[in-house]
């Protein structure tokens, strides 16, 4: 790997970092970079874990130093989670992604329409939802997301914070901390499976893990000083540009071929 690589590589996850530690969505971006570098999309999807479980973690510390993080909860959150990953994982190593991308855009279509229609549950919270010990619906809620999360990951940021804030409570920068939580957790879980099953690149992984570390850090920071409304404002541009690229409108690939 050369020069041009690690720059590449550093510079997206950089960006991937900090869009993902904010809202989610852009994972889309690491994939294609992996894939239009030579890796087949079950290599890529594998080897980008790598950075994600740095990214997350830089993450949660920051929320956690800066009182934000209820891992108490998110903790409880993520066992169901863990356990529908490592599934969804095992099913992702022979993936099929065409259909899988439209059904995932649509999902985000209702997360954008819900995101303008009720901004106020996501930028106020509900403490009575929160004080609310967690039910079978819940569990079985959040061992979906992790089965979808250990399958593509691509956008489950998104579905994570919808059901944090519209099930459990939580504003949405409380429940972005809870969200790289759940995510820390799970991600080591589904490397593995991927590493087993032989299509994780480490040298990639690696320098693009330098990157989402920096930019896990920043997205944080920002986060937290910026405050809910911003949040809501970065998942409402990601979530269109997750549409696109998943509708097949924005080809990340064309750019980097233009690009380079």
């Amino acid at each position: 790997m050369g020069i041009v690589e690690i720059v590449i590589l550093i510079i997206t996850g950089i960006s991937v970092g900090f869009i993902n530690t904010l809202a989610g969505g852009a994972t889309v971006i690491s994939l294609s970079v992996l894939m239009f570098m030579g890796l087949p999309l079950n290599v890529a999807n594998g080897t980008h874990r790598i950075a994600a479980a740095f990214q997350t973690a830089t993450s949660v510390i920051t929320y956690k130093r800066k009182g934000i993080l209820d891992w108490r909860k998110g903790l409880v959150l993520a066992i169901p989670t863990i356990i529908g990953s490592v599934l969804g994982a095992r099913l992702a190593i022979d993936i099929d992604e065409e259909l899988f991308k439209k059904i995932v855009a649509g999902v985000m279509i209702v997360i954008l329409i819900t995101i303008l229609y009720k901004p106020q549950q996501w930028l106020v919270g509900n403490q009575q939802m929160i004080n609310k010990k967690l039910g079978y619906k819940q569990i079985l809620l959040f061992f979906a997301l992790g089965l979808y999360g250990g399958f593509i990951y691509v956008g489950i940021g998104y579905f994570l914070i919808a059901a944090i804030v519209l099930s459990v409570g939580y504003d949405v920068v409380k429940a972005n901390a809870i969200k790289v939580f759940i995510v820390m957790l799970y991600v080591p879980f589904t490397l593995g499976v991927f590493i087993w099953g032989g299509v994780v690149n480490f040298e990639y992984g690696f320098v693009l893990a330098i990157g989402q570390i920096i930019g896990g850090y920043i997205g944080a920071k920002a986060a937290i000083t910026k405050g809910t409304g911003f949040v809501r404002w970065v998942m409402v541009i990601f979530i269109l540009f997750s549409v696109s690229y998943l509708t097949g409108i924005v080809d990340v690939s064309k750019v980097l071929a233009f690009m380079q």
